[in-house]
């Protein structure tokens, strides 16, 4: 395992100017917007343990954080994970699913927990669960597979 390979997938590329669109808009946007404020608590070989709470600019209008920001972070943390596990990169993703199971409002804390299911020649698969960090209770869970092979004849 490679723990600054892990934080560095995990680093915002932007700055809190970019971020709060004081400075004109900028490419890879989005994914800062989401990382900032994301803290790795634990990472060992295929498991990474993050933990974030929701902020006014993760939330819809009605104040819940909205299901793409949870999108974003199963396909960061997801990838992360191949880090965690040695690889020397985290492929291309080929699928990923989120299962939306209950809502989390501003202020909440929330941890997140990406595993290694499998790490074959050409194909790797990730869990993601994310959970309210004071009651444990399960709030979406995502499945991520990944193209790992380095080459290809397509």
């Amino acid at each position: 395992m490679d723990p600054e390979a892990v934080r560095k997938s995990l680093q915002p590329t932007a700055s809190a100017e970019e971020i709060t669109g004081s400075t004109p808009a900028r490419l890879h946007f989005y994914d800062p917007f989401v990382l900032s404020g994301v803290s790795v608590e634990s990472a060992e070989h295929g498991r990474l343990l993050c933990s974030f709470v929701v902020a006014p600019r993760h939330a819809s209008p009605a104040g819940y954080l909205r299901s793409g920001v949870t999108a974003t972070l199963a396909d960061q943390i997801g990838s992360a994970v191949f880090y965690c596990s040695g690889l020397p990169s985290s492929g291309v993703s080929v699928e990923i699913s989120v299962s939306f199971v209950d809502a989390a409002a501003v202020g909440e804390e929330i941890e997140v927990e990406g595993k290694l299911l499998r790490a074959g020649k050409s194909v790797g698969v990730v869990s993601v669960d994310f959970r309210k960090k004071k009651t444990g209770k399960l709030m979406a869970q995502a499945r991520h597979t990944k193209y790992l092979a380095a080459s290809s004849r397509l």
